[in-house]
């Protein structure tokens, strides 16, 4: 492959499934789609991690969760583990950032040449109350929020968004004119279609009610006792009176994704009509899914195709147009395939190239962070995917997602399936023991607890539903 420029736009929290690209008829991505045409798209490309500052963590790192130890979103990247950005940087490579980062700091040497407009955890500390697991693990009062916020308008994410895509096009513009001696990466790093579902009025009328339809399993709610744990202490569903409710919440979120589909068109007609786009690669993924009230959760935080499916979509130079791909990939992936794009030498990695084969192999997801007393694990070998639950071991999830895509019927405690789950089990172990790896997070999280005044200084400082950008500060609810 001829070394080349790479643009990664990520966004946060977008479920694969609301893409034209996908087959869906309802939300509005004509510049994805057309990311798409010109490229291939990864149907089964799964997240590290369903939630932002881990998932973001390992992106950078190229490995999983229990091998970094950036648990949770009060234990931010901080550029201690070399990442993709440090190793390009060293072999003399521009990588610049433009956006969200939600590390811990812009003090820290992150790996990036220059960071530009960037968005960490508030005050390097991130979501402390997150930190409180385990059986005493206190109910979160960010849902309230959630409801309230949605509909239309602008936030200061829909502000910064656009701060986001005028930066990055100014670079992208005066970078053509100057043209560089060895290949460049720009991360462009957008906040939606993240909560607050506050969705600028020309998007969120493009979506009206009676086109919505409810989320699945809605009124079922919580069939399994780890996500009715969850959904209870996060209480996001309680603040929906009315059906009427829940689908200004969804219109919000479509609403974002349309606005997010808007900002990365101005990028790519930036690299066209510049000429970029001629020696320049692009890959396009989120930072993990959404719920949007499928069985009755909001957010993400657990391991359902919709909060733990990403887009993936690469295009450019040496890419085939119109391919689909269905192996299951991942975010620790995205490390060799921007060493491979650019021509620096990779070192050894949890993933594959994307550009190549992918091997038969398990995928791997775990949660390890707010709302969730005791860890969780997925494994996605073909056609089957595997749930493990610490703290109900004897209650493991298995779905066929052949058959099922939807996950509406689980095989895990199905006793015609046993095969099939010991098998996904040992898979699981020959990647961590579950217990084990449960244990280290709790420890490393009872440390920072300790490190911030204790539990009930914690509790104090309260939660808070989002990260704010750059300018505006964390609103608590104490």
């Amino acid at each position: 492959m001829t070394p080349g420029n790479l643009v990664i736009i990520m966004s946060d929290e977008h479920d694969p499934r609301w893409m034209g690209c996908s087959g869906n008829q309802l939300v509005q991505t004509p510049n994805l789609d057309r990311l798409a045409a010109r490229g291939t798209r990864f149907t089964d490309a799964y997240t590290t991690c369903p939630i932002c500052v881990p998932a973001r963590a390992a992106f950078a790192i190229g490995k999983y969760i229990h091998q970094i130890g950036f648990w949770d979103n009060a234990d931010p990247y901080d550029g201690s583990v070399p990442s993709w950005h440090h190793r390009l940087r060293d072999q003399g490579h521009r990588v610049v950032s433009v956006g969200k980062l939600h590390f811990r700091s812009t003090d820290d040497d992150n790996g990036f040449s220059e960071e530009i407009v960037p968005m960490n955890v508030f005050e390097g500390k991130g979501d402390l109350y997150g930190l409180l697991r385990g059986d005493d693990m206190p109910p979160r009062a960010d849902g309230s929020k959630l409801a309230a916020l949605a509909g239309p308008g602008e936030s200061e994410y829909t502000w910064y968004d656009r701060e986001i895509a005028a930066r990055a096009q100014i670079w992208l513009r005066e970078q053509a004119a100057k043209p560089a001696a060895q290949p460049w990466v720009l991360f462009v790093s957008f906040v939606a279609p993240h909560f607050p579902l506050t969705a600028p009025p020309h998007w969120y009328y493009r979506y009206p009610f009676e086109r919505i339809p409810m989320p699945k399993l809605y009124r079922e709610k919580n069939v399994h006792p780890y996500v009715r744990d969850q959904g209870e202490n996060t209480g996001y569903d309680k603040h929906f009176a009315d059906e009427a409710a829940v689908k200004r919440a969804r219109a919000g979120y479509f609403g974002l994704i349309s606005s997010l589909d808007e900002n990365v068109g101005n990028l790519l007609n930036a690299m066209r009509d510049t000429g970029l786009e001629k020696t320049t690669r692009v890959l396009y993924t989120s930072d993990h899914g959404d719920n949007m009230g499928a069985r009755g959760l909001w957010g993400k935080q657990v391991l359902y195709e919709e909060a733990a499916k990403v887009p993936m979509i690469l295009a450019g130079p040496g890419v085939p147009a119109g391919a689909v791909r269905r192996e299951p990939v991942s975010h620790v992936d995205v490390y060799p395939t921007v060493m491979e794009c650019v021509g620096a030498a990779a070192p050894e990695a949890a993933g594959a190239s994307l550009f190549g084969a992918i091997p038969a192999r398990g995928v791997l997801s775990e949660y390890h962070a707010s709302s969730s007393r005791a860890g969780e694990y997925m494994i996605r070998y073909g056609k089957w995917k595997y749930v493990y639950f610490v703290r109900y071991p004897d209650q493991p999830q298995l779905f066929d997602l052949e058959k099922d895509p939807e996950e509406l019927k689980d095989l895990g405690t199905d006793k015609a399936f046993t095969h099939e789950v010991s098998f996904l089990h040992q898979k699981l172990l020959s990647l961590l023991d579950p217990v084990e790896v449960d244990r280290r997070a709790k420890r490393r999280q009872a440390e920072l607890v300790a490190a911030n005044g204790g539990r009930e200084a914690v509790l104090r400082r309260g939660s808070f539903a989002y990260s704010p950008p750059p300018g505006f500060k964390a609103e608590f609810n104490n």
